[in-house]
């Protein structure tokens, strides 16, 4: 009796301690294995391609068109691809039911960012291609172009953030267009704050200000200009953004985690 329970508690134990890990891995190939993605990837690519033949079109001018429209597509694919993940993937495994044993495990959640990382690295390495294919060497300002797609990976923690914050009480599509719609509300946060500067109308100013401090501000994250025109990008813009995104995913992950917790999942 003692020795059949021994048996089957040891390989218990193995997979409670290689849970963190094997889930993580398997989270990462139930992402990959979507054929969503290498869409997204591909066309991300297409238009870095895109961007090659304008850059030949656009003689003296090839790394500022390529620079331009590469970051652009590793933006706007990293965007749908955040969503798609956020969204995703918690529905997919509330449907499946294998969120229950994903909640039960000690999982770090920024493993569910592994395959927007990984991906967006792919992209970054597709610019790098296309600027050499142009005949064009890697200069010291092109350090520049590290920083924006680091400010991309920022930004889109912060909309994956949103899609998990949203798919915890509401429909896939809901959480899309909630997502969507915050994002879009972000990028002109500081024109809603001037317009409210510029409005008579006191009630109006404190909407503006509220919705400019609430939603989270992502002109702070577009350097795709400065990167492509070689313009200086300040030290202290860097921690700022950086600091600002880890307090932002972090009240969204907690604010997650407490309507998690009060709600009846069986």
């Amino acid at each position: 009796m003692n020795a059949g329970v021994s048996a089957t508690r040891l390989p218990g134990d193995r997979a409670v301690g290689a849970a963190p890990v094997s889930v993580a891995v398997n989270t990462f190939r139930e992402a990959v294995r979507d054929r969503v993605l290498y869409n997204l990837i591909f066309f991300a690519l297409l238009m870095i391609g895109a961007a090659i033949l304008v850059g030949k079109i656009s003689i003296g001018i090839d790394r500022l068109v390529i620079v331009n429209l590469g970051l652009s597509a590793i933006s706007l694919i990293g965007l749908v691809m955040a969503v798609f993940i956020g969204v995703g993937l918690v529905s997919k495994e509330m449907e499946k039911r294998t969120l229950y044993t994903l909640l039960a495990r000690p999982i770090r959640r920024w493993e569910f960012l592994l395959t927007l990382v990984v991906n967006t690295c792919f992209m970054t390495l597709g610019l790098a291609a296309a600027l050499l294919w142009v005949g064009r060497p890697f200069v010291q300002t092109d350090w520049l172009i590290l920083v924006a797609v680091y400010f991309i990976l920022l930004e889109l923690a912060i909309v994956t953030a949103l899609a998990l914050f949203f798919s915890c009480f509401t429909t896939p599509m809901f959480s899309t267009l909630f997502t969507l719609g915050i994002y879009l509300t972000g990028c002109f946060a500081e024109g809603i704050r001037e317009f409210g500067d510029l409005s008579q109308s006191t009630g109006l100013k404190l909407f503006a200000r509220v919705i400019y401090y609430l939603v989270p501000n992502f002109h702070n994250f577009n350097v795709i200009a400065a990167a492509a025109h070689g313009v200086k990008i300040p030290a202290a813009l860097i921690a700022q953004n950086t600091l600002y995104a880890a307090l932002y995913v972090a009240l969204l992950l907690i604010a997650s985690s407490a309507i998690f917790s009060g709600r009846n999942l069986k």
